[in-house]
């Protein structure tokens, strides 16, 4: 019974997901359009789809008065795992392009009042001054030009600022030293599986994270997929320091 009052919770969600991504010239409604059906439940579903986030997050260095924009950051469930440190931060930006999710943000903020929810493109958006960290948590697969999002990440960070970063990914045909190696078959099934629903797996995004920036931790592995075990998933988590 509890089984299926779970599936009967997820069924908005795999619903959306079954349709795929709406096609539209406008990134902004295609997001509204995609994830208004989700938002509700948005947060319990991908605890069991994007994992890595909690322990991303509880790697990052953090002082009083510190200030964090999460990138893409969409309902602000990322500020939660930071746990009692969350006292530590004066101001948590929330930027996203999705409105029906920062919805989601802006009621999270009455046990946040240091939250912002930020209705803006990730690739252009600037806070009013230098970051001591940014987070994109899933977010980079997201936007279209992710290369972008890592050059304006880079350009609001303080020196010494960390950029924190956790998404899926497959590796590289001839990754880094030191970095995973993939299948065949999993460099082409996961890119071919979440295109349908607008997540770009792109195998230069890691790379061209560990060439901008030196790397203070970095993990690969996969995590299971929810209704689907037999299915792993692969992902990376990754936090950087600006010289």
């Amino acid at each position: 019974m509890r089984r299926l009052d779970a599936i009967r919770a997820d069924f908005p969600i795999l619903r959306a997901m079954l349709r795929g991504m709406p096609k539209s010239a406008n990134q902004a409604d295609s997001l509204a359009e995609f994830y208004a059906p989700q938002a509700d439940s948005y947060d319990r579903f991908r605890e069991r789809l994007l994992h890595g986030r909690e322990q991303l997050v509880e790697k990052i260095p953090l002082f009083a008065g510190a200030h964090v924009v999460d990138l893409g950051g969409g309902t602000g469930r990322n500020i939660e795992y930071f746990g009692d440190r969350a006292a530590h931060i004066e101001r948590y930006e929330v930027v996203d392009l999705c409105e029906p999710m920062l919805e989601r943000a802006l009621k999270r903020s009455g046990n946040y009042p240091q939250l912002r929810a930020i209705h803006a493109d990730a690739t252009r958006w600037k806070p009013a001054h230098d970051v001591d960290v940014v987070i994109l948590s899933y977010s980079l697969t997201m936007i279209p030009d992710w290369r972008a999002a890592i050059v304006n990440a880079l350009s609001m960070l303080k020196p010494g600022g960390v950029l924190a970063v956790v998404d899926f990914y497959v590796a590289a045909e001839n990754p880094l030293p030191g970095c995973s190696r993939h299948s065949w078959l999993t460099r082409r099934f996961w890119p071919a599986w979440f295109s349908h629903d607008g997540v770009r797996l792109d195998s230069a995004q890691l790379p061209t994270l560990c060439s901008l920036l030196p790397t203070c931790e970095l993990t690969e592995t996969c995590a299971p997929v929810p209704y689907l075990p037999l299915l792993r998933v692969p992902y990376y988590s990754f936090i950087g320091r600006k010289p």
